[in-house]
């Protein structure tokens, strides 16, 4: 929801990280792949029940994927397939955490919860990739464009799946609810994609 009003923000505080030689001779593919390690990283210490260590991972995990742009355009290295490749590491780590809190705490209510969780996952991203496929056809645009797809705002975005993630990490005997709330809000975000995909087209 507030993605695009803290994008100019994360690119300035960034903007010195990226600004270091290391990056100058590294492509931005290469940080997207870190980024997935320690994501999965941030995953397996869930599993290991060493939440704050995962926490402070999953951190380190945000950060790395908000570089990998800002290196890209930086030293011009910007591409479709790295915007993909972006987002494809995005839901791999997406799914791996709440896998990982059930593993660490294979709980009938946290399975359900997880099933609630990734139906909503599977229902938002249908709700953007076929805009996304809509908007291509039509040659037009959401005018909010902030990923290789075009994404139209909606109540959870980037800046609010890290803190409910991190919310995941600091509350895991609470992991269940936490899971039925994340599915409520996502589900509302992708209803709010439909009905913007039906103004759209009438």
């Amino acid at each position: 929801m507030r993605d695009l009003a803290l994008r100019q923000y994360k690119d300035r505080w960034l903007q010195p990280i990226a600004d270091q030689p290391l990056f100058a001779g590294i492509h931005p593919n290469l940080v997207s792949l870190a980024a997935l390690l320690v994501g999965l990283s941030a995953a397996g210490a869930v599993v290991v029940h060493a939440y704050w260590l995962g926490l402070a991972l999953w951190i380190a995990n945000r950060v790395l994927d908000g570089l990998d742009g800002v290196v890209a355009r930086l030293y011009a290295k910007q591409s479709d397939f790295g915007g993909y490749l972006d987002l494809f590491f995005d839901f791999i780590i997406y799914l791996a955490i709440p896998m990982a809190f059930v593993v660490a705490a294979p709980t009938p209510a946290a399975l359900w919860g997880l099933a609630a969780l990734l139906a909503s996952y599977y229902l938002n991203t249908m709700s953007w990739l076929g805009l996304a496929a809509l908007l291509e056809k039509r040659n037009a645009s959401t005018a909010t464009r902030q990923t290789t797809l075009e994404m139209p705002a909606g109540l959870i975005e980037g800046a609010e799946t890290i803190l409910l993630y991190a919310l995941f990490y600091m509350r895991p005997q609470q992991i269940n609810l936490l899971f039925f709330v994340m599915a409520v809000l996502v589900l509302f975000t992708a209803l709010q994609r439909l009905i913007w995909v039906w103004r759209f087209v009438r």
